[in-house]
């Protein structure tokens, strides 16, 4: 049987270049399809740099094909064979030779989802992609070090942080971490628009700065409409030398420090990391987190209040103050028997 079929495509091959093979046979052939998969569901892989020779030997050895030499040909003579589409592909149910070579050559790849909150750290997206099944956690973790991606950006940059975007992506199967990771920088880059780094350039602050400040307003506001408020107290703060005091910089410290608990302790506000913002003033060093779009346009557009001090009312809204006397009055109200916060 096998020699017959070698005999046959050869002839085909013959026939064809020969000119007496009628187009109508050519069609019949293309067109009958093979039920050696017919009844399940085959999954393929084709990796980058794959030959047309390689896939069509594996979809043979999985049955979606008769014979691997038809669709190879199929591919050279249509001068498409350098067209098939990396990726995973789901055969179900019998498929001709030209049916399979239209989804070869359509890209119908299957995608993986996989969405970054707003808000997450780099250990974070790094646990979500490797989660997602794009690679192992430390694969992904390395990849949110590919400063080189953003050199031009934030020549200062030590690993990705704040770069992020935080979104939903789709992804081939076969991705690697890196490759989602490139995704999420390359996202970033299209949300810094031109306009966005006007108003950064007219408020004196770099992209590095606005980031910055953006992720703190990502990690303390839970709410839209405080975005530009909770940006408005940290600009109102460094315009005056004040100290932020901004947990989630310290909570980032400590992670720095190898914490993987999320409890502040009164020894922690004397951390000397520059990340604490109870110790040092100004920003911290970088992003503590990847904020979204939203608060990226807050710290750009930080409301017009005098406002220097919020407090949490524990329903993921804050009460803001303009003295240090309204925000005492706020914390007992709001915070009884716990630290004050922003002062």
């Amino acid at each position: 049987m096998r020699r017959s079929l070698i005999i046959l495509t050869s002839l085909l091959v013959v026939l064809y270049f020969a000119g007496r093979l009628t187009s109508g046979a050519v069609e019949a052939w293309l067109e009958q399809p093979f039920d050696g998969s017919a009844d399940r569901t085959v999954m393929i892989e084709v990796h980058r740099g794959a030959t047309a020779g390689d896939v069509a030997r594996s979809l043979a050895a999985e049955g979606v094909i008769r014979d691997p030499r038809v669709l190879q040909w199929w591919l050279r003579v249509t001068g498409r064979a350098g067209q098939v589409h990396a990726g995973s592909y789901e055969f179900s149910g019998a498929h001709s030779v030209r049916e399979v070579a239209e989804i070869l050559l359509s890209g119908r790849v299957l995608l993986r989802a996989v969405t970054i909150p707003e808000g997450s750290t780099r250990w974070q997206v790094a646990e979500t992609v490797a989660e997602a099944g794009f690679g192992t956690y430390e694969e992904a973790l390395e990849a949110t070090g590919q400063v080189e991606l953003i050199a031009d950006l934030d020549p200062q940059a030590s690993d990705l942080e704040g770069f992020l975007f935080p979104d939903t992506y789709m992804a081939l199967e076969s991705a690697a971490a890196a490759e989602v990771v490139e995704m999420m920088v390359d996202r970033f880059r299209r949300t810094w628009t031109a306009s966005r780094q006007a108003l950064a350039e007219g408020g004196g602050l770099s992209l590095r700065e606005v980031v910055t400040l953006a992720s703190l307003v990502e990690t303390e506001a839970a709410i839209a409409h405080e975005r530009p408020l909770v940006a408005a107290v940290y600009r109102n703060r460094l315009e005056r030398g004040m100290l932020l005091q901004c947990d989630p910089t310290l909570l980032y410290a400590l992670v720095l420090d190898g914490r993987t608990d999320r409890n502040i302790r009164r020894a922690d506000f004397e951390n000397d990391s520059p990340y604490n913002t109870y110790r040092f003033r100004g920003l911290p060093p970088g992003p503590i987190a990847n904020p979204g779009e939203a608060s990226l346009d807050a710290a750009l557009r930080p409301a017009e209040v005098e406002y220097l001090y919020f407090v949490a009312r524990n329903d993921g809204s804050h009460a803001f103050s303009r003295t240090l006397r309204e925000h005492n009055a706020m914390v007992n109200r709001y915070q009884r028997g716990g630290r004050r916060r922003g002062q």
